[in-house]
């Protein structure tokens, strides 16, 4: 993955900085990391399954 994505905190996370996640979006994946350990693994989902895990998350 390229270091040049944009990345952007999740709106569920706290503002207190604890349990946070971020979020780039790039033209072949959705890509999530934890922001604490930016350089370490990395999630990712294609945009069906991200649209799906949005939706799913939104109804809660």
């Amino acid at each position: 993955m390229n270091t040049g994505e944009s990345w952007r905190k999740s709106s569920y996370s706290g503002a207190e900085g604890g349990e946070c996640i971020e979020v780039a979006e790039t033209s072949g994946a959705i890509w999530v990391r934890d922001s604490k350990r930016p350089t370490e693994a990395r999630l990712s989902f294609g945009a069906d399954a991200w649209a799906d895990f949005v939706r799913m998350t939104a109804r809660r």
